[in-house]
């Protein structure tokens, strides 16, 4: 039996209420689109912020006066206190992918090789993709956390009104600290990587260290180093702008400064995995 508009009963015999469903789907609709273009808008935003800041600090990097010992003093907090962190990274990268491959090529007899495969992984990507994952988590979020308690308690408009340039004290010592501590951690993860490999292979197939770097060497060439180091200092880039960015914009106090630490980690995560790709394929056509 059809109601008065013609439609017949759900299955609990109602009448369904005429267009208020479809009214009800178009506000909900409307709810998940808003916020979302609301958040590009705002990544938008964010992205031209950091590309000016980008350059503002290239124009401060070129003008004296110069501050050697500011960059000493970051490279010593940014980079000597990440050792640790890069070389535990960098030994159970090694061990692992040795591992992998090794038990994958010993199938068909060739595990001797495994040298070639680990060292081209671990120079090209593994190397400094996850040394900017893990050290840049560290460094990106330490830069926003001091940037942005100085933000809160108003020390960077402090600086302004001395006179002085907050780019120019601030960023751009972080920024060449950056720069020079992640191409230096990712030689030493490379290094590490690779002793830690040879060693995992050695004790599990039996295949001796002078194979293994024999392999490495007769393999690897120096393009396929630098071309880790560059990308690793492109990383460096992006982990000391975002975490300055993030530390300059930095609003609701002390709430607002874990926000925006843990918004630092999060986008330079992102940017590093993008930039790689753009990058080795830039590097391919190269």
């Amino acid at each position: 039996m059809s109601g008065p508009t013609g439609e017949f009963p759900g299955p609990t015999g109602e009448f369904p209420m005429g267009d208020e469903p479809l009214h009800e789907l178009v506000q909900q609709e409307l709810k998940a689109i808003i916020p979302f273009r609301e958040k590009m808008n705002e990544a938008f935003e964010q992205f031209g912020g950091v590309t000016l800041m980008l350059w503002r600090t290239l124009a401060r990097a070129v003008r004296p006066p110069f501050a050697p010992g500011e960059v000493a003093y970051q490279i010593e907090v940014l980079g000597v206190r990440s050792l640790s962190i890069a070389t535990l990274t960098a030994v159970f990268a090694g061990l692992v992918i040795s591992l992998q491959f090794a038990f994958f090529l010993a199938r068909f007899g060739v595990q001797h090789t495994v040298g070639k495969v680990v060292v081209l992984t671990l120079f090209r990507e593994l190397g400094p993709v996850l040394t900017a994952l893990t050290v840049g988590a560290r460094i990106g979020s330490g830069i926003t956390a001091e940037l942005g308690s100085m933000k809160v308690t108003e020390q960077i408009d402090a600086i302004r009104a001395l006179g002085a340039d907050p780019i120019k004290k601030l960023v751009v010592p972080r920024v060449l600290a950056c720069m020079v501590v992640m191409p230096a951690l990712t030689a030493l993860a490379d290094v590490m990587g690779l002793a830690a490999g040879s060693a995992v292979v050695r004790s599990e197939y039996e295949i001796p260290f002078e194979q293994f770097y024999r392999s490495v060497v007769e393999t690897v060439g120096f393009r396929d180093f630098t071309s880790g180091i560059g990308k690793s200092m492109v990383f460096g880039l992006i982990i000391a702008l975002v975490g300055c960015f993030k530390g300059f914009n930095v609003q609701g106090g002390t709430e607002g400064v874990g926000r925006a630490t843990t918004e630092t980690v999060a986008i330079a995560s992102v940017a590093i995995c993008l930039s790689d790709f753009f990058l080795t394929k830039l590097l391919m056509a190269l």
